[in-house]
């Protein structure tokens, strides 16, 4: 009969008798819902990245407000500083206080929470060194009551981006990037995620930046529903002229 220790803190040893910390993996379970959510928390506000399940694929995340944080990320990911990272907040409401709204409240309200990224022009509040190259900021606010909850819990935007490298596919289930456990300092392990194509693709990216139009910057799992909202409910004129192809990141 086998025993599975979770949490558990995993050591490698090196060829050098070294050896160096790996994640601590931690399985969801809503009975230890609010003892996981502090412990996720309290890591974050020490300035660690951690792994966390979304409601489309895993996620690295640390706090948007920490320089150092988002610095982590883009080492862990080997990830061109050129290229954007998301943030994620708990609700909908919280969108006013990072970004400029160009859209009305309900519009966001029919596609948050939800499997969609909108890219909005930032505001003062958010950290400079998040993103500097761009004025634009993505923002999710995602299907998935323990991403959530632990935004909420911190009082502040998650930075979050794919737990994978810059050149690796998305990834469903923890061990789909064992790689990166080394360098984290939790893993939330909530399982195997949906395991369908459009899901691995992750969110559907949208530009909602200028008012009245709307550009679509990544298929993602959820176009067909967004652009009905953005084109038909509330008459946007779609400008999109190109969109990175899905498995583009």
């Amino acid at each position: 009969m086998s025993t599975v220790f979770l949490p558990t803190r995993i050591l490698l040893r090196s060829c050098t008798g070294i050896s160096r910390k790996m994640a601590k993996i931690i399985k969801l379970d809503d009975d230890m819902l609010e003892k996981q959510l502090s412990m996720a928390a309290k890591s974050l506000q020490a300035g660690n990245i951690i792994a966390v399940p979304t409601d489309t694929i895993y996620g690295l995340a640390g706090l948007a407000q920490s320089t150092e944080a988002v610095e982590q990320i883009y080492a862990i990911k080997g990830r061109n500083s050129s290229k954007p990272v998301a943030i994620s907040v708990a609700e909908v409401s919280d969108i006013p206080r990072w970004a400029r709204m160009t859209v009305p409240m309900e519009l966001l309200q029919d596609l948050l929470p939800g499997p969609v990224t909108v890219v909005m022009q930032r505001t003062a509040a958010l950290n400079t060194n998040l993103n500097p190259s761009t004025d634009l900021v993505g923002i999710r606010v995602p299907q998935h009551k323990f991403m959530r909850q632990l935004a909420e819990t911190c009082m502040e935007p998650i930075a979050l981006t794919s737990a994978n490298t810059s050149a690796a596919g998305n990834t469903i289930d923890i061990q789909e990037f064992e790689n990166l456990w080394p360098q984290l300092d939790l893993v939330l392990d909530g399982g195997r995620l949906e395991s369908t194509q459009a899901v691995r693709e992750g969110s559907t990216v949208v530009d909602l930046s200028v008012e009245g139009q709307f550009r679509v910057l990544r298929v993602g799992c959820a176009y067909m529903s967004t652009v009905d909202v953005l084109a038909n409910k509330y008459d946007l004129t779609d400008i999109t002229e190109y969109v990175i192809p899905n498995g583009v990141h």
